[in-house]
């Protein structure tokens, strides 16, 4: 009976078998993983391309931020932490290099394993790896910190949990992470989630641990000092376990870096001219041309570094909250970017120095083209076409003012799409069917005189319209209280974007999730449009394909009218003392956090 049943099912079992030997021969350990075809540093290389292997070590370097901070914990949901903590203290098990579109590079682990369809993927840890009380780092903490991070952690980090069917133990150092969703990106996510200290955690509550808790991290520097709101000493570990990874080679260089914290941008401007910190980056264009000539410029002492970039845009403007009126009517919208007076505020602010943003994605080969739709990005987006709003197949542009201050012509556009849209004047006030006055507020962090300015200029020209604007100053941490709750109406907007997007869209424009507290989604869109962009974003096999949603994608985010854009950064601006220098070689993504302090060094 047994023989032949044997008999019977040989072929089927057979076949498993082959199937099964097929996918472990295409699931080879490698030492780097990209997003698309293969990774571009070999096995042995030495270094990152853009790390000078041979940098020295030591130093000190002092950073300013503005505001304040009360907790020193960056992965959970409460308190305001200084953002660089991220990036300086802790690791993930890999490790993204910023001279390519997406592509990962072992860190914590000295080797990755995944299938042709990334269904699943497996890293095997490096035996030498230690957090900086000098434990190593187990399987058991890997998957301790993806299940806490993804159940009790900041916002950020819940969606991959979400799409993680199982995770487990297949070895001494090997934890094999396996898909709930067909995403290849999920592979390259996973490789990214920071490593923590499960022991640290023992009987406490992460999610709601006192705010002054530091957690024990991996990476190159440790928290020595510090005082809430005004200061966060770290320094170099001596007994840092990955100086000699490739991976870190010429990387965290200096000993020392403080972060010390002022009210407003002047403040921290007057410092760095007084000598108080060491390097700082400059937003504004016209400000860098005319206000960076002060005597230790003129010494030499400190020198004005500008470092080009590769990358989208990004957005930067002022977000609309679509989740409550009078903005969740695309007209009025509409009626808000007519009556933004963009070519005058920009000569104001930065003396006409820097471009506008025209599109999400734009400045890259990802951005929405000029005119209709080309048949690719069309047969995308027609399915959607109820859901679409004008220009979005048909083509879009920004609005376009004379250059004058009145802006006259833009600004009739501007009354006759509110009275479209049911507001009328009725002396001197626009007003609803209802009665009921055209007033909001723009909700500013205190010290941000470039925006208070562009504000005060706006308010004019919306107040020719009858509408009525305040300004709301709040400080850091109840800033960052009013968005995490969406208690705006208004407010300013930066999202950097990358030359491989992927599932972090979602979190920024994806319907699930748009109204909870917290959500990355800040304009509360929620678009069946832009949720199947961004599936066939994560779906895409080829280079063409991805191209196109992400092309579709741009348009319907642009042609919603969330934000009004203002201009783009497509040069990166440090001043720094003489004695900070950088490799000659610069990566396509330019002068992010990762790329300063990371590959600087200090030299006398």
């Amino acid at each position: 009976m047994r023989l032949n049943f044997f008999r019977q099912h040989l072929p089927l079992m057979a076949g498993v078998a082959l199937f099964l030997s097929i996918q472990n021969a295409q699931a080879e350990s490698v030492h780097g993983i990209a997003m698309y075809g293969d990774p571009a540093l070999p096995p042995d290389f030495v270094s990152l391309p853009y790390a000078n292997p041979d940098a020295p070590k030591g130093g000190r370097v002092v950073f300013g931020n503005t505001g304040g901070f009360d907790s020193l914990n960056p992965f959970v949901q409460k308190g305001t932490d200084p953002w660089q903590l991220r990036f300086w203290s802790y690791e993930s098990l890999m490790g993204r290099s910023w001279d390519e579109p997406f592509s990962l590079y072992g860190l914590l682990a000295e080797s990755v394993e995944t299938p042709e369809d990334r269904s699943w993927v497996e890293f095997t840890l490096r035996e030498e790896a230690r957090f900086s009380d000098g434990s190593p780092v187990t399987v058991d903490d890997v998957i301790w910190s993806y299940e806490t991070l993804g159940t009790k952690g900041h916002l950020r980090y819940r969606g991959l949990w979400s799409q993680i069917d199982r995770i487990e133990q297949t070895g001494p150092r090997s934890v094999r992470i396996t898909f709930s969703e067909e995403d290849r990106e999920l592979a390259m996510i996973a490789g990214l989630r920071p490593i923590l200290n499960k022991a640290q955690w023992e009987g406490k509550d992460f999610a709601n641990a006192p705010l002054q808790e530091i957690p024990i991290g991996t990476g190159p520097y440790v928290v020595t000092d510090y005082e809430p709101s005004r200061f966060v000493t770290l320094k170099r570990n001596p007994d840092y376990w990955g100086k000699d990874v490739p991976f870190r080679r010429g990387t965290m260089n200096f000993d020392e870096l403080r972060i010390e914290f002022y009210g407003d941008e002047t403040v921290l401007f007057e410092a760095f001219k007084a000598g108080e910190l060491t390097a700082v980056r400059e937003f504004n264009a016209e400000k860098w041309e005319t206000q960076y000539d002060f005597p230790a410029v003129r010494r030499g002492d400190v020198v004005k570094t500008e470092i080009p970039h590769g990358k989208p845009s990004g957005m930067t403007g002022f977000v609309m909250n679509t989740r409550q009126p009078p903005f969740d009517d695309w007209r009025v919208r509409e009626a808000l970017l007519f009556a933004f007076n963009f070519e005058y505020i920009n000569d104001t602010i930065t003396g006409s120095a820097q471009s506008r943003i025209t599109s999400f994605f734009s400045g890259s080969d990802l951005a929405m083209q000029p005119g209709p739709a080309d048949s690719k990005v069309r047969s995308l987006l027609e399915p959607y076409a109820e859901h679409l709003l004008p220009g979005a197949l048909d083509g879009y542009e920004l609005p376009q003012g004379d250059g004058s201050a009145r802006n006259r012509k833009n600004l009739r556009v501007a009354a006759d799409l509110l009275a479209e849209a049911g507001w009328s004047v009725t002396d001197g006030v626009l007003r609803n069917a209802d009665g009921d006055p055209f007033e909001f507020s723009i909700l500013i962090r205190q010290g941000d005189t470039d925006m208070q300015t562009v504000i005060e200029i706006y308010a004019r020209a919306l107040e020719r319209l009858g509408i009525k604007v305040t300004t709301e100053k709040v400080d850091n941490a109840q800033y960052a209280g009013r968005v995490a709750e969406l208690d705006f109406a208004m407010t300013p907007f930066r999202r950097e974007l990358s030359l491989s997007p992927g599932n972090e869209q979602r979190l920024y424009w994806g319907s699930e999730g748009a109204a909870t507290p917290g959500t990355r989604n800040l304009m509360g869109m929620a678009s069946p449009a832009a949720d199947a962009m961004i599936d066939a974003i994560l779906a895409a096999e080829s280079r063409e394909d991805f191209v196109a949603a992400t092309r579709a994608l741009d348009r319907v985010l642009t042609t919603g009218r969330y934000v009004i854009p203002i201009w783009s950064f497509d040069v990166g601006r440090i001043a720094h003392a003489k004695q900070l220098k950088y490799p000659e070689r610069l990566p396509i993504y330019g002068d992010g956090p990762q790329y300063m302090p990371d590959v600087w060094w200090y030299e006398d």
